[in-house]
């Protein structure tokens, strides 16, 4: 029976955790040079640009011996009226896997529905479940360990913030939250969250209370693709919650700094907390592709 990754809720947390562990297995170079998914071929259906999420998926296929196939909504004929079921049931007979990087979570979920290979979200405006993939494998190599950590996430409480309280909840991690009003996570992915959570997880307006003794502090761009016309009013409602050096001083000394990129430096952080020791920004990044590798793995065989 196949099985998708939507969200992170559908994984266990021994589930994310196994994944995490046979993604540094692959990033040390475990099984180099076998291809488990050699003859098989992965679409890519991406209606939003992409840099670190198509780049990591279409580089993961080829090296576990998969064909990758990128797909735009104007290169198919959802372009020309034909139905979502219609290009799910048909995809399926070519191909043994989806990646879907959309504007609305309802198509992937539609897609999921219909589809009779698995379907993997590689972006949705409300859930970004691979990147919070990266995020703990990061945190689980620097730290060595995952319960217990307390991260604080600094701005927006967007589509990274949800997925990353989802991941962080299951594994036992302490997630603080500081948002300004009206810019909180999904009140559902919180109730539920904290229902199921290992560790706490809270949500303040400070920023430097968030930050006060965290092991790991996350930031994400203010204003999110598609959201360019509340761009003004989201940077006045934002001011205060920069990750800078003063912010970081609130942090333990050896507190890792995490953005999911691409940043708009200056605004939501510094290029001195960008570029500074603390800073595990692009080993974060890389491991978009280790944790890809490890889900594909996983979920098509």
């Amino acid at each position: 029976m196949k099985r998708d990754f939507l969200t992170v809720a559908e994984f266990t947390g021994s589930e994310i955790e196994g994944l995490l562990t046979r993604a540094i297995d692959l990033k040390a170079g475990k099984d180099r040079g076998a291809c488990p998914l050699a003859g098989k071929s992965i679409g890519l259906f991406f209606e939003k640009p992409s840099t670190r999420t198509r780049v990591s998926f279409e580089v993961g296929i080829y090296q576990l011996g998969a064909q990758p196939l990128y797909l735009t909504a104007k290169e198919i004929q959802l372009n020309r009226g034909e139905t979502i079921a219609d290009t799910a049931r048909v995809l399926s007979r070519y191909m043994h896997g989806l990646v879907l990087r959309t504007y609305a979570h309802s198509t992937i979920e539609e897609f999921a529905v219909h589809a009779a290979i698995p379907v993997i979200n590689a972006l949705s405006d409300k859930h970004h479940p691979c990147q919070s993939l990266a995020d703990l494998m990061t945190v689980l190599e620097k730290k060595g360990r995952l319960k217990g950590i307390r991260l604080a996430y600094i701005g927006d409480g967007n589509n990274v913030a949800n997925s990353l309280i989802e991941a962080a909840a299951r594994v036992g991690m302490e997630v603080i939250i500081a948002c300004p009003e009206g810019y909180e996570p999904d009140p559902e992915v919180l109730e539920r969250s904290r229902n199921e959570a290992k560790g706490e997880i809270v949500l303040l307006r400070d920023p430097r209370e968030a930050a006060a003794g965290a092991d790991v502090v996350y930031t994400d761009v203010w204003v999110s693709m598609g959201q360019e016309g509340e761009a003004e009013k989201k940077r006045i409602k934002f001011q205060g919650y920069q990750v800078n050096g003063q912010l970081l001083q609130c942090a333990r000394r050896d507190a890792l700094v995490l953005h999911c990129l691409p940043a708009h430096r200056g605004e939501e952080i510094t290029n001195e907390i960008m570029d500074g020791p603390n800073s595990v920004v692009f080993d974060q990044a890389e491991n978009r592709l280790h944790t890809a590798k490890a889900l594909l793995e996983m979920l098509i065989r």
